[in-house]
């Protein structure tokens, strides 16, 4: 891939990431390992560096909270929750994103 293709879709991804992980949450409370698998599977994490301050901001503002919870392998590992305020940014963002989904691929789909 192009040095500016690489460039492009590491922006992009950065900017879905945030909802990505709310969405994960959203299905079941999990911690930071895990979820970091998970995006990873998909491919939507390429460094787990840049997953922990996300979440960090994310409880900063409220969208998720944590608890610490025992681990049968290990220490104590910190769960992740989606908040009331988590559900309806990402109902908003899934919302807006089919809109600006769609006219990407319009203008994309004059140029293939």
């Amino acid at each position: 891939m192009e040095p500016d293709a690489v460039h492009l879709v590491g922006q992009l991804r950065r900017g879905a990431l945030e909802p990505c992980v709310l969405a994960v949450i959203a299905q079941q409370p999990t911690y930071g390992l895990d979820l970091a698998r998970t995006l990873s599977e998909r491919g939507l994490l390429e460094s787990e560096g840049t997953l922990y301050p996300l979440l960090s901001r994310l409880r900063k503002r409220n969208l998720v909270t944590t608890a610490w919870q025992e681990s049968p392998s290990g220490p104590p590992r910190r769960y992740y929750h989606i908040t009331p305020a988590g559900k309806t940014g990402l109902a908003t963002f899934t919302q807006e994103w089919g809109r600006f989904r769609q006219a990407v691929d319009l203008v994309i789909g004059d140029h293939a």
